[in-house]
């Protein structure tokens, strides 16, 4: 029977199929004994037959032209060699054909066969061994199980760690049971904390102990998937009522999908903390490896994953259309159609669509408001379009580049609601608990793997900076001292220009790689430019030494001579091919190298990272995206079209501003932004993430930006303003400008007000600490809170405006209790504490909660964001968003009316 099995010409179709292209000079039926080798007996073929991912040979048909459309693509560097070098079951070979067909050209380069038939055994270990395992579907385990890549993150070997850790701690509970208790150890693991965008790998995201949401729901998708459970991370890629996005994950469970917050662990499946957000959201998605079919939208099918639109799963929808028009009013094919949000204070965009013969492009979202960008041939128009009531409109391309445009909207979100869930009190309290224990486990290992200040002196010795640097990479701290002791004075520098992250998960190996091969520190752009090995989002590797050792000496030596070379010699020998990478990821710069193939950004990468292993400074433009590289001082912008080089020319831009209630010094990616308008009419937003906080971040300021004359590029530009207001709509503003060489151009930044409605005029991070005065542990905003909107209050002991505070609190506090959120009143320091008089706490609101800002985050936190001068007490009305709605200091008499009144309008 076996035999019968081996030589079936549908067996032997799959053993063809991934033989390499040199071997099938052999005899044919070499082909046969070769496999008979890799596969065993045809026992052992019929006994894995449960673990046949392609199983039809429809869905065979397609993935082995897709695989061999992937192999024609990149036919350098012999990429593909190592597939069928590996000892393979007919099952596995399959399932390694699958991945090889689909995953991004990164993964291809970066990563050898070996790591995904590692993988690929691991899952099928969990289908076999778990007891759920044979009741998930072939098509939902081949999607949603088999892929190790969940979206952007660097790839390890945690399937293999986590099931080893979690595979007894789940088996004999139901599916739904083992989901929730994955999720358990998941938060035993990893809190939240915001970071950069670039997605850490799982296992230094357990290292970490943090990761920001999507960091957070990569590290749940892997450890699900890891014991066989179906799992995919979804994704809003901008709120609609409230800057910022947001990742989680979803379940398969008994027949459908469940979602749950990523190691955020509630009592039962469909429910977290943004139940009611998604409901008010207009756009979430996932992203699904490999071509799926399903009952959802398809909102983009590229050559690695299905992009699906899982909104209706949250939040009532509706089909919104669009119809292009052209200067004439005729319908316009062939045009680029924009879908975006407003959000931090840029118009995003969520979907992108080409107009068909009609000029029609359509996409479903939530009931709220959009604005549509619509662009051809030079022209663009835009407007909004109200999904749910007036869905189908038309964009008419009236304006080109370089147009007046002075234009207000007027962004209404979705409303308020909320998914429903049945869950006890019993259930929640008892979840409680076992988050409680969570943290104390997760704080123990932090305690013990964190570097203390004690360790970190020693390790700096006289270099104080170093200090913060050490305490900063948690349990990384290993890797910088030993780069500390043997990386000399470039070592020292290298941890002081790399990012927070990279002092994280950043391995010794690639640090001394960077710091031995930059050559000496004789440059004032060497630290930055040369020695720095981040230059994007891309993940670390060693490639100085990996260039040093393989650009032929006569390239190398033309380049140092004129660094056009190196435009030129890229412009010829890399092949541009965006389709293979979809997801964005980069590439390595040695892997763009050994296969000649990238996409436009891992080609900007892998050239600035070539010109800093020749010691020369080299760079993508923070704010504009520019490749550029500099020789003389002057930084050279490069086109790699025409590979001429151009010294990047600059013109100036200020703008006048006349403050409106709460809002004296307006904030880049708050209150407004700036966008330039490309040549084909697209709009591309100016990124000063470099100087903000986080990942999104506060960015600068209009004082610091605009106030006085700003260096910028030339070009036609628009600047966006807009005001949030407490529901969550959004006065906004559009205004063009256009920049010319050696001029100073002056626009007005108009942020719009509406005084009978409430605004957002600051911010609050929710995750920051406090102590509780009852437990004396120090607890979140957030955690004291819960979602929603909170009043804080900053007071000083037996002070005549904070005893005010206080008896105001305690007169309305029938009021407040029915209100129901919590009041946390903290002192800003034990001392003050210690002399508070407990007697002005009676006949407080029951909803009150006391505490220290013994760390000053707070205090901090509200004189960069308000214009606070320490006048106590200090009250806000906040939401766990970070949106402040309210705020009083100094001696104030009303202010209990006034938070009401406030609370009322909510």
């Amino acid at each position: 029977m076996g035999f019968i099995a081996i030589f079936a010409p549908f067996n032997l179709y799959i053993i063809y199929i991934m033989i390499p292209a040199k071997i099938p000079s052999l005899p044919f039926i070499v082909f046969v004994l070769l496999s008979l080798v890799f596969m065993g007996c045809g026992g052992r073929q019929s006994a894995s037959d449960q673990l046949d991912v392609l199983p039809d040979d429809a869905s065979l048909q397609i993935v082995k032209a897709d695989f061999d459309r992937k192999v024609e693509a990149m036919p350098s560097g012999n990429l593909f060699d190592s597939c069928y070098s590996e000892a393979m079951t007919l099952p596995e070979r399959k399932a390694m054909m699958f991945l090889y067909a689909y995953m991004p050209a990164g993964d291809v380069t970066d990563y050898g066969a070996g790591f995904y038939l590692r993988n690929v055994r691991a899952s099928f270990l969990a289908r076999k061994e778990m007891p759920w395992g044979d009741s998930i579907p072939v098509d939902i385990f081949r999607h949603f199980v088999l892929p190790l890549r969940v979206n952007n993150e660097a790839l390890d070997d945690s399937r293999t760690a986590f099931y080893s850790e979690l595979k007894n701690r789940v088996r004999g509970l139901t599916l739904s049971e083992a989901a929730l208790e994955v999720n358990h150890w998941c938060h035993e693991k990893v809190v939240y904390a915001p970071s950069d965008s670039r997605t850490s790998s799982p296992l230094a995201t357990l290292r970490s102990a943090v990761g920001r949401c999507g960091e957070e729901s990569v590290f749940a998708v892997a450890a699900l998937r890891s014991v066989g459970i179906p799992a995919r991370q979804v994704y809003t890629p901008r709120w609609a009522h409230t800057d910022d996005n947001h990742a989680w994950v979803e379940v398969w469970v008994d027949g459908r999908w469940h979602f749950m917050g990523a190691c955020e662990p509630a009592p039962v499946l469909d429910m977290a903390w943004f139940n009611a957000p998604a409901r008010r959201s207009m756009l979430m998605h996932a992203k699904v490896f490999g071509r799926y079919v399903s009952a959802d939208e398809v909102m983009d099918q590229t050559d690695c994953y299905t992009e699906i639109n899982v909104t209706a799963n949250y939040a009532p929808t509706a089909l919104s259309t669009v119809t292009v028009l052209d200067a004439a009013g005729r319908p316009q094919p062939g045009a680029v159609v924009e879908f975006k949000l407003y959000n931090y204070a840029e118009f995003y965009t969520v979907a992108r669509r080409t107009s068909d013969s009609l000029g029609q492009a359509s996409l479903t979202t939530g009931r709220g408001d959009l604005i549509v960008w619509a662009s051809h041939a030079g022209r663009f128009g835009f407007g909004k379009v109200s999904a749910g009531s007036s869905s189908n409109a038309s964009i008419a391309l009236k304006y080109m580049p370089g147009d007046a445009i002075d234009l207000s909207l007027d962004i209404v979100p979705p409303p308020e609601g909320e998914i429903g869930v049945e869950v006890s009190e019993s259930q929640k309290a008892s979840n409680a608990l076992r988050l409680a224990a969570e943290d104390s486990i997760r704080n123990l290992y932090s305690a013990e793997a964190f570097c203390t200040v004690e360790k970190a002196t020693s390790i700096a010795l006289d270099d104080a900076d170093l200090i913060p640097l050490l305490r900063s990479s948690r349990a990384n701290w290993p890797e910088l001292a030993k780069l500390i002791a043997e990386g000399g004075s470039e070592g020292k520098i290298l941890l002081k220009v790399i990012s927070q992250k990279d002092l994280r998960d950043a391995s010794f190996d690639i640090l001394i790689d960077h710091a031995k091969n930059s050559g000496p520190n004789d440059d004032l752009r060497y630290p930055r430019f040369i020695l720095n090995p981040r230059i994007a989002n891309e993940m670390l590797t060693p490639y100085k030494s990996y260039f040093q050792q393989n650009v032929p000496q006569s390239l190398a030596d033309a380049i140092r001579q004129d660094p056009q070379q190196l435009v030129k010699w890229t412009s010829e020998n890399i092949r541009l091919a965006d389709n293979l990478n979809p997801h964005r990821i980069p590439i390595s710069p040695a892997g763009v190298w050994r296969s000649r193939t990238a996409d436009a950004h891992s080609r900007n990468i892998f050239f600035v990272a070539l010109l800093r292993s020749l010691r020369i400074p080299a760079r993508i433009n923070a704010v504009t995206g520019k490749v550029q590289y500099s020789t003389v001082g002057d930084w050279v912008s490069v086109d790699f079209e025409s590979t001429s080089s151009e010294i990047a020319s600059r013109g100036s831009l200020a703008a006048s501003y006349k403050p409106i209630r709460g809002i004296d010094n307006p904030r880049y990616y708050s209150h407004f932004s700036i966008a330039r308008i490309s040549a084909d009419g697209q709009p591309s937003t100016l990124n000063f993430e470099a100087q903000a906080q986080t990942d999104m971040g506060d960015g600068d300021t209009w004082m610091r930006l605009l106030r006085d004359p700003m260096p910028i590029d030339p070009g036609n530009y628009v600047i966006i303003t807009g005001t949030r207001m407490a529901r969550g709509n959004v006065l906004a503003h559009v205004r063009s400008f256009a920049v010319r060489s050696g001029q100073i151009t002056t626009t007005a930044l108009s942020m719009r007000e509406n005084p009978d409605d409430i605004q957002v005029i600051g911010s609050l991070d929710a995750e920051l600490l406090y102590r509780d005065a009852v437990s004396g542990q120090p607890v979140s905003l957030l955690s004291t809170s819960g979602r929603g909107y909170y009043i804080a209050a900053l007071i000083a002991p037996n002070h005549e405006p904070s005893t005010h505070l206080l008896r105001e609190l305690s007169a309305q506090a029938s009021a407040f209790d029915a209100w129901g959120r919590r009041i946390i009143i903290m002192f800003q320091s034990d001392e003050e504490a210690l002399r508070f008089d407990t007697n002005a706490l009676q006949d407080l609101p029951a909803t009150i909660a006391m505490g220290v800002d013994n760390t000053g985050l707070i205090s901090r936190a509200l004189a960069t964001s308000l214009k606070w001068d320490g006048s106590l007490p200090a009250i806000v009305i906040a939401d766990t968003f970070g949106r402040i709605v309210f705020f009083s200091q100094g001696y104030s008499i009303g202010s209990g009316a006034r938070l009401l009144e406030t609370i009322r309008k909510l």
